[in-house]
């Protein structure tokens, strides 16, 4: 059975292919069998895979901006949308989903876009009958900021759960220029990184055994 996981956010430079890419790593580094969909036109998600090392763990990529192709088999497909998903492809992209993870950065423009494509995901159908879950990851954010603690306010008053921070550092830049995730370093150089990862990847595995 594959576990679809949507990353979605209709803002552009939200952070979707930085989490799309790394949560591909994760579980391809898990033994998984992991497919990387690329719904954007601009081929970012693809374009990491094309750099990626063969000695890496194996991650295959899909060209998500047709139909999906569901003779793939995987364990987790990972989706990485574009920016303005709206309508009947945001529709069929939920329904297609077990999960839609929004990444948010703090700035006044990230989240008032955030705010209405929360509003739209709270009256999909999938979202209303909870066959999809929901999660917020607030992306670049730097604790000792006024906008990290705006965009803490502002979570707190969202409807669905938030999977903590995921700080800016210029590891994500490096490895993402290798075609590399954060879990394909050695994990004494990106300790702090994985430490705040730990909330959305649990929140993924355990609601993955929930289903079963």
């Amino acid at each position: 059975m594959t576990r679809n996981v949507l990353v979605a956010n209709p803002k552009g430079g939200s952070g979707k292919t930085t989490l799309a890419t790394n949560l591909a790593g994760y579980f391809a580094t898990r033994g998984r069998h992991v497919v990387l969909s690329d719904m954007d036109r601009q081929r970012s998600a693809l374009g990491w895979l094309e750099r990626r090392s063969e000695r890496l763990p194996l991650i295959h990529g899909l060209d998500g901006r047709g139909k999906h192709a569901d003779s793939l088999s995987a364990d987790w497909t990972i989706i990485d949308s574009p920016a303005g998903l709206r309508g009947d492809k945001l529709s069929d992209a939920v329904k297609r989903a077990d999960w839609v993870i929004v990444p948010i950065q703090p700035s006044a423009f990230d989240m008032a876009a955030t705010t209405e494509f929360l509003e739209v995901l709270r009256e999909e159908k999938a979202v209303r009958k909870s066959r999809t879950f929901v999660a917020i990851v607030g992306m670049r954010v730097d604790s000792r900021t006024r906008a990290a603690a705006a965009l803490e306010a502002y979570l707190q008053d969202a409807d669905f759960p938030v999977m903590g921070n995921l700080r800016s550092a210029q590891v994500y830049a490096l490895a993402a220029e290798q075609g590399a995730s954060l879990f394909d370093i050695r994990p004494s150089q990106v300790a702090k990184d994985l430490q705040q990862w730990a909330p959305l990847l649990h929140w993924l595995v355990n609601a993955d055994r929930n289903r079963k």
